[in-house]
């Protein structure tokens, strides 16, 4: 019999939402609203190009976002979504006896990662589901290459200050790299720069994405910001002409497009915030949210079960939390207005005990 590695047979795959083509996804934390125009415009103009390989320097793309947020186009690297970028980084930078720092609810990918390099990945505890700064600190040891910080934090919806990252930052050794997976920074409204700004350090790494506020999850398009010597070796990593020529045209000018942008993340938290009310004041205690979902505590997981039904029961699919540890949890990504009132109807019918 031909049997992979051990590593590799150890690992499960990596966990997807359910699927189900007779439920309403609110499950994957896509978009509730198309992309710019004027990115599906370039997207169908770049198909008639469909003959060559795609640019392997993403120079009009890179130059898109340089140009966007002040940066040093030379130090972007793109990929086939975030995940690409933070395989590549881990994988550079972590292997065996290695160890990875992450918050305990932070994007699960970096765990996966981890398994792939045979780096251990270490998860400290937050506070009301919020990294805590003291805890990852704390876990910090000779081993530490790369501090994984998810913030806004999926699936939590939670925040910290850019200050708190600060102080991470200058706490930390200047052997170990920081990364602020950013997937949803659009929908955080504190100014970028300062944590951009770090990359000039040589010891920090920015990640970023076209799938969420940009609306173009199925063209599989993320960035980073990396210094010269991080991103020289994360490249190596990369498969060539990785991100195609139709996905690199839409992801460009949806960059260029920030009216668009706006709008769509202020419609989608605009949902966010009528929803997120409503449960508050059935009983949830639901975190503040800066992104494009809610998560909401039950009581406990048989609650859960039960409000999971009662939803896929009336055609609606959302996300529970048991494989980041929140088996309590189920986590709503924003869907239409329509959506998401039906979706408010029936927890709240249940309320946080579901019965």
């Amino acid at each position: 019999m031909i049997r992979a590695r051990a590593h590799v047979t150890a690992m499960g795959p990596y966990a997807l939402a359910d699927s189900a083509n007779r439920l309403l996804s609110l499950a994957q934390n896509e978009s509730a609203f198309p992309p710019s125009p004027k990115a599906v415009q370039a997207g169908q103009r770049a198909v008639s190009e469909g003959t060559l390989y795609p640019d392997p320097d993403w120079s009009d793309l890179r130059a898109a976002v340089a140009a966007v947020h002040g940066l040093d186009q030379a130090n972007i690297l793109c990929g086939a979504g975030s995940m690409e970028l933070i395989g590549a980084m881990i994988n550079a930078f972590a292997g065996p006896g290695d160890e990875v720092i992450g918050n305990a609810y932070g994007y699960l990918f970096a765990a996966t990662a981890c398994a792939q390099s045979q780096a251990t990945y270490v998860t400290v505890p937050e506070t009301d589901f919020t990294v805590s700064v003291d805890a990852m600190l704390t876990a910090v040891t000779r081993r530490t290459r790369i501090v994984f910080l998810c913030n806004p934090g999926n699936p939590t919806g939670t925040c910290v200050k850019h200050a708190h990252i600060m102080r991470i930052r200058c706490a930390l050794p200047a052997d170990v790299i920081l990364a602020v997976d950013q997937a949803y920074g659009e929908f955080d409204t504190q100014d970028p720069a300062e944590i951009f700004g770090l990359v000039a350090r040589g010891d920090t790494v920015v990640f970023r994405t076209f799938s969420k506020a940009y609306a173009l999850a199925a063209a599989r398009v993320g960035w980073c910001y990396a210094p010269p010597g991080i991103g020289a070796e994360m490249r190596k990593l990369l498969n060539p002409n990785n991100v195609s020529g139709v996905s690199q045209a839409m992801a460009a000018a949806a960059m260029r497009d920030q009216d668009h942008m706006r709008a769509l993340v202020a419609r989608t938290a605009a949902i966010r915030e009528v929803f997120r009310d409503r449960l508050f004041a059935a009983g949830f205690r639901i975190p503040e949210s800066h992104t494009n979902f809610v998560l909401i505590p039950f009581a406990d997981g048989e609650a859960v079960a039960r409000a999971d039904r009662r939803l896929r029961d009336a055609g609606y699919l959302v996300r529970g939390m048991a494989g980041y540890g929140l088996a309590h949890c189920l986590r709503a990504t924003i869907g239409a207005q329509d959506a998401m009132t039906a979706v408010a109807d029936l927890l709240c019918e249940g309320g946080p005990d579901a019965t």
